[in-house]
C-alpha cells in the first residue's frame, strides 16, 4: 500500500499542471496552425451522441484529474456526452488517447443564453484519468487575475479551418493577444454584451478567422513558466474570431475560482 502512495505522489510530481512534456512551438501566426503533437495536453474534445454516434462539439480544458472545464452553451440536457483525452488529431486512433463518459456535468446556475453572461460549466469524468506525456491538467490562475492588454495568449481547438468551412481534424493553435475591458467594451467593440466577468482577445483584423472552438481555451504563459487557462470560449464574430473590432469573447476563469472550488468540492 504504502508503495502504492508513494508511486501516486511521483508521478502527480512529474506531471505538474501547465506542464507539457512536448512544449508547443510558439509563432505570430493568427489565422491558426497544425500544433505540435501533444503541446496542449489539457485539450479535450467534447463530443455528443445528438446525430447518433459520438461525435464532436466543442472543446474544453482538463483542469484536474477528475474534472473538465468547458463552456455552459456547449451543454444539452437532450444528449449524453463524452470527453476524449490525449488527441492530436480527431479522425486518428492514437496510442495514449482515451474516451471518458461524462458523470456529471454542472453549468453555472446564472447562466444567461440571450446575454452570454456566466457562461461557464464543469464535468466529472465518468473515473479518474492518470496524467501522462500526453494528458495532463492546465493550471487555473488565482481569483482576481486580470491581464494586461496585449498580453499574449492563445486559443486551440479543432474549430473549423475557414469560415462555413470543414472542422480540422489536427489540432489547432492561433496566437490571440488580450484586449482590455475598457477597449472590448467600447460601444463599436462589444459594448455592454462584454462584461468585465470575460476577457476579449484578437480583434486587430490583422488576419480575419482563426481556428478554436466553443468551450475551448485561452491559454497563457505565466512567470513560474507553467500555462494558465485565462479563458473558455464564449462568443464572437459570425465572420471569425479576429474581426475588426469584434475579438473572441471568453468567460473569464479567474472570476470563477469560487464557483469552480464549490462545484469540485461538493460533487
Amino acid at each position: 500500500m504504502r508503495s502504492l502512495v508513494v508511486l501516486i505522489f511521483v508521478v502527480a510530481t512529474a506531471y505538474g499542471c501547465g506542464l507539457p512534456t512536448f512544449p508547443p512551438v510558439l509563432s505570430r501566426v493568427v489565422a491558426g496552425e497544425d500544433v505540435r503533437p501533444h503541446s496542449w495536453p489539457w485539450q479535450i474534445s467534447l463530443q455528443s451522441d445528438s446525430s447518433g454516434r459520438w461525435r464532436h462539439g466543442c472543446g474544453g480544458t482538463l483542469i484536474s484529474s477528475d474534472w473538465v472545464l468547458t463552456a455552459a452553451h456547449c451543454i444539452n440536457d437532450r444528449y449524453n456526452y463524452r470527453v476524449e483525452l490525449g488527441k492530436h488529431s480527431l479522425k486518428t486512433s492514437e496510442e495514449g488517447s482515451i474516451a471518458q463518459r461524462a458523470a456529471k456535468i454542472i453549468t453555472h446556475e446564472d447562466y444567461n443564453t440571450l446575454l452570454s453572461r456566466n457562461d461557464i460549466a464543469l464535468i466529472k469524468l465518468s473515473s479518474s484519468v492518470t496524467f501522462s506525456d500526453t494528458i495532463m491538467a492546465a493550471c487555473i490562475p488565482d481569483r482576481g487575475v486580470i491581464l494586461p492588454h496585449g498580453a499574449p495568449c492563445y486559443v486551440t481547438g479543432w474549430g473549423r479551418l475557414f469560415t462555413s468551412g470543414p472542422l480540422a481534424d489536427i489540432l489547432q493553435q492561433a496566437l490571440l493577444p488580450v484586449v482590455d475591458h475598457d477597449t472590448c467594451s467600447q460601444p463599436d467593440w462589444w459594448s455592454v454584451l462584454a462584461t468585465d466577468k470575460m476577457v476579449c482577445a484578437g480583434g486587430d483584423g490583422i488576419t480575419a478567422g482563426c481556428n478554436g472552438d466553443s468551450g475551448g481555451p485561452l491559454i497563457c504563459l505565466n512567470s513560474k513558466g507553467s500555462w494558465d487557462v485565462h479563458g473558455v470560449v464564449s462568443f464572437g464574430s459570425g465572420e471569425g474570431c479576429n474581426v475588426f473590432q469584434k475579438p473572441t469573447v471568453f468567460t473569464q476563469v479567474s472570476s470563477y475560482i469560487n464557483w469552480i472550488n464549490m462545484v469540485m468540492t461538493n460533487y
